[in-house]
Order: C-alpha cells, then sequence, then structure tokens
C-alpha cells in the first residue's frame, strides 16, 4: 500500500467519524497531510461564498495567513474558483495573478471542492520547494476532496 493510500485510509476515517463535527475534521485532514508530506508546507480548505464571490479559509495547518478571505478571480485560489480546473504552480514567482501567503512559497496546487457537480470550494497546498508537485499529488488531491465532498 502507498503513502497516498494509506493516508486516504486515515482520512476516510475522519471523515466518518460523527463525534467530530465538519470544521474540526476538515481541520485534522489538513494537519495529517501536512504532517505526511514533507512538501506540503501550507495546506487550507477554502469554502467558497457564491453570493459575495469569495472564498473564506475554513481550516489549515502552517503558518497563519491573513489571507482568510480572497475574491473570485484574485490569485491562485481565486482562478479556481472562476476555472473550476486544478491549478498547478511549479513556479508561482512566473504567475501574474499570485497572492504571497509567505516569502518562502515556490509552488502550489489547489485543487477544487465538487458536491453534487458544485464547485463549492478547494484545497489549496503551498510548497516551499520549487516544481514541488507531481502528477501523483493531484491525482490524491482529487481523491481527497471525493472523501471531504462527503462531508457536505
Amino acid at each position: 500500500m502507498s503513502i497516498y493510500d494509506t493516508t486516504l485510509v486515515q482520512i476516510e476515517q475522519l471523515v466518518n467519524n460523527k463525534d467530530l463535527d465538519r470544521h474540526d475534521i476538515l481541520q485534522r485532514i489538513c494537519d495529517v497531510l501536512q504532517n505526511t508530506y514533507q512538501h506540503y508546507d501550507w495546506v487550507g480548505f477554502y469554502l467558497a461564498n457564491k453570493a459575495q464571490k469569495t472564498l473564506h479559509l475554513e481550516a489549515f495547518a502552517g503558518e497563519p495567513t491573513t489571507h482568510d478571505t480572497i475574491p473570485f478571480g484574485k490569485g491562485i485560489c481565486g482562478q479556481v474558483a472562476v476555472s473550476n480546473q486544478v491549478f498547478l504552480v511549479p513556479d508561482v514567482t512566473l504567475q501574474n495573478n499570485y497572492i504571497a501567503c509567505s516569502p518562502a512559497v515556490k509552488s502550489e496546487i489547489v485543487v477544487p471542492l465538487w458536491v453534487n457537480g458544485d464547485n463549492i470550494g478547494q484545497i489549496d497546498i503551498d510548497s516551499h520547494t520549487d516544481n514541488a508537485f507531481s502528477p501523483e499529488d493531484e491525482t490524491f488531491l482529487i481523491a481527497v476532496n471525493k472523501l471531504v465532498a462527503q462531508l457536505f
């Protein structure tokens, strides 16, 4: 069993834990991901407020950020809210529409969170390593979000 598979089992157990509320489960998932994968330096879940066209930080692991609300279209996260596509950024310095959470961030991946065909938010992962994320990370994070979607 791969490390990704082992982590998915852990996340499935968290999602199915009826003793925890959704926020606590999302927080624990962030903690598991950040503690398990060395290149996941910051992990967060943003949830969409479609009426306000903003994303709101629900849970995170890593350094605190001032970006707890992001307008649709702004930065990598805001672009994913509009495009509905995974956005993998090997080098954040090459992105014009990038919001820097930390000067240490070198690469980022943002994966939409789908519930019944609706993009309700996303998982955002920053790395202090250039070109940190692989196609395996993308596939894994899509699987993570499929489990997380069960909370909504």
